[in-house]
């Protein structure tokens, strides 16, 4: 492996942990429930991250709202629905609705993870 591929794959990953960090303390200011620190999260959060962020590499145009969609699209893959309430073992989550129907937080932390991302990428 080469220099460039590894800082990029440093890069994506210090890109992810940060939007995860960001997240986490976003949502303990609003009373959400949360996943922690990067290093206590389970990988499958991490891997959701890290999918966020590459399709931000890829369509680096992409909007908040395409984020979302990018976001359920790979959530769907992964067999997870809407519920009311967001349960790991049923893959149940809030979230999987369209991006208008989102509360205002939930768009916020999409808005954050663009940030967070263009800002390292």
């Amino acid at each position: 492996m080469n220099d460039t591929v590894l800082i990029n794959e440093r890069k994506v990953e210090l890109a992810a942990k940060t939007a995860h960090n960001v997240n986490t303390a976003f949502c303990k200011v609003y009373g959400h429930p949360h996943c922690g620190h990067w290093d206590e999260a389970p990988q499958w959060q991490k891997d959701s991250c890290l999918a966020g962020v590459e399709f931000h590499l890829k369509n680096q145009n992409a909007t908040p709202e395409d984020s979302h969609k990018s976001w359920m699209e790979h959530k769907e893959k992964e067999g997870w629905v809407y519920g009311e309430i967001k349960d790991v073992e049923k893959k149940t989550h809030p979230c999987m609705v369209p991006y208008e129907d989102l509360p205002i937080e939930q768009r916020v932390k999409d808005y954050l993870f663009k940030a967070v991302i263009d800002s390292i990428l």
